[in-house]
């Protein structure tokens, strides 16, 4: 709650003293602690006019950088000429406009001679005539002012501290005169075209002279419930500035019941000195209940950076607001990866074996006497010759008798019967041979007898012309099985007999594959020539 001689005092000689303060301002020198900052919107009183412009970027190197988006001042109070026309927001309008996101906050007084210590009785005679619309048009050219220069966004804290004993536009001496003259006021800047205001209403901390709920004018014409809070009575801690009647808490408390936001447009150090306790726990205020915005009034002595005799103060207020600078960077080791080689595991050559074919030996087909018809070669039937007549010039040698006519079985179809005379046929035992249980043996016809000279066992065979043989009779031959194909059955060399042997035998050829198994076969007739048998010529 700074004393009214200071505003004005700092406001015509700002100028002057903005080369020293810069010099201040550059001998502060950022330190490297780097705590966590507030992310609501702050700014700081710096100066009214252009010097306080100038001093933001200045303010935010103090701070590390942080960025200063609130610019506060003050309209000066003393003449109404003043009020609605100041000369010197161009500067201001040029900070707001360069940057979106950029607040101006204005403290706009509601009374000419604002400071001036005017008694209560005349307060209240001012507060009236302003209710009826007395001073209506200074209020409407000053809004006019804001919108030309570009600011019609601006936060205007109207009547700024109320509750208060200082200034002349404050509430105790006509509380319902003053809510209707903050109306007046409010309805004739928002009737300007082109406006936007947002409307502040900000009490000073605790009861002070009136109890400031008691000169809220609604929740028509006020967009923001703010508060000024300083560190000073009442209330000696912080805690107790929180619970006292009219104080923090009731200040956040009335905002939400009223659906308003809030905001701190004035605190800092005042009665109790270099505090930091209280800088450090007004900042955790203010970043719990995150108001609009705050700006802190930066000179002596509320100040931390223009102000140098609360250097403890100055140190705790960087310390919650400086942005933290990212630390150096440090690379991450890079650790390489050891190439570890994969081992060459031989793939063992396994030898496959060899397993022997086993070798099935052919077994031995002992040779029957008597051949066995191949179940799988059917033989064809050998036509039946009828024994001629023989004729007269064929009769044989002379003392050997006729041998009786016997049919002589040939048993292999594709071997012919040799041309020899017919012997008796001496019936021959065969040795028993186990037949194929499934194929029957074919039965060959009996031929007819055919009569052939016979040679005199002693002597070759005579020479006799050979007579025109008759016509066989045909029988009809069995067709061999499609699925067996007949093997082709070499013709054998015929054997001859030896020499006056008594058994003729004649081969008989089933074929390479049945030969295996059943071994080379003949077929033999054995003749007497004994002096018995009727052949004998001596």
């Amino acid at each position: 709650m700074p004393r009214p001689h200071r505003r004005l005092a700092s406001t015509c000689i700002g100028t002057v003293t903005a080369g020293l303060l810069a010099t201040g301002a550059a001998l502060a020198a950022p330190e490297r602690e780097q705590p966590k900052g507030s992310d609501v919107a702050m700014g700081a009183f710096l100066d009214s006019g252009p010097p306080g412009v100038a001093r933001i970027p200045q303010l935010s190197r103090w701070l590390g950088g942080k960025e200063i988006r609130v610019g506060h001042t003050y309209l000066p109070g003393d003449r109404w000429a003043r009020i609605e026309a100041p000369d010197f927001l161009e500067a201001w309008a040029q900070w707001r406009r360069a940057k979106a996101n950029r607040l101006f906050v204005l403290n706009v007084p509601m009374q000419q001679h604002n400071e001036d210590h005017v008694p209560d009785r005349q307060v209240a005679q001012l507060i009236r005539a302003g209710a009826e619309g007395e001073f209506d048009h200074h209020f409407q050219r000053l809004a006019e002012k804001l919108v030309d220069l570009g600011l019609p966004d601006t936060v205007i804290v109207l009547g700024w501290e109320m509750n208060g004993a200082t200034y002349t536009h404050r509430c105790a001496p006509d509380p319902q005169g003053w809510k209707e003259y903050w109306r007046r006021i409010v309805n004739t800047m928002r009737s300007v075209p082109g406006q936007d205001f947002k409307f502040d209403f900000a009490p000073n901390r605790g009861s002070d002279a009136i109890g400031w709920t008691k000169c809220y004018p609604g929740d028509d014409v006020v967009d923001i419930v703010g508060m000024d809070s300083y560190d000073q009575a009442p209330g000696r801690t912080f805690d107790e500035m929180v619970s006292q009647p009219y104080g923090l808490q009731q200040h956040v408390d009335f905002a939400k019941a009223h659906g308003k936001e809030i905001s701190y447009p004035e605190w800092g150090l005042f009665r109790y000195g270099d505090n930091p306790e209280y800088v450090q726990r007004m900042l955790k205020w203010i970043g719990q209940h995150k108001p609009l915005y705050h700006t802190i009034t930066d000179y002596c002595p509320h100040g931390v950076w223009q102000c140098k005799q609360n250097p403890r103060s100055a140190k705790a207020f960087r310390a919650a607001l400086a942005p933290e600078r990212p630390g150096p960077v440090i690379p991450t080791p890079v650790v390489p990866t050891p190439v570890i080689p994969t081992p060459v595991v031989p793939t063992p050559v396994v030898p496959t074996p060899v397993v022997p074919t086993p070798v099935v030996p052919t077994p031995h087909v002992p040779t029957p006497e008597i051949p066995v018809p191949s179940p799988a070669v059917p033989a064809p039937d050998v036509p039946v010759v009828p024994t001629p007549t023989p004729a007269p010039s064929t009769s044989p040698a002379p003392g050997v008798p006729d041998p009786a006519p016997e049919p002589v079985p040939v048993p292999s179809p594709a071997v012919p019967s040799p041309e020899v005379p017919a012997p008796d046929p001496v019936p021959v035992t065969p040795e028993p041979v186990e037949p194929s249980p499934q194929v029957p043996a074919p039965q060959s016809p009996s031929p007819e007898p055919v009569p052939e000279p016979v040679p005199s066992p002693a002597l070759p065979s005579p020479q006799t012309p050979a007579s025109p043989s008759p016509d066989p009779v045909p029988v009809p031959v069995p067709v061999p099985s499609p699925a067996v194909p007949s093997p082709v059955v070499p013709t054998p060399e015929p054997v001859e007999p030896p020499a006056n042997s008594t058994e003729w035998c004649v081969p008989i050829n089933f074929g390479e594959w049945l030969s295996k198994l059943v071994g080379k076969q003949s077929v033999c007739v054995k003749i007497d020539w004994g002096k018995d048998s009727g052949f004998w010529p001596w």
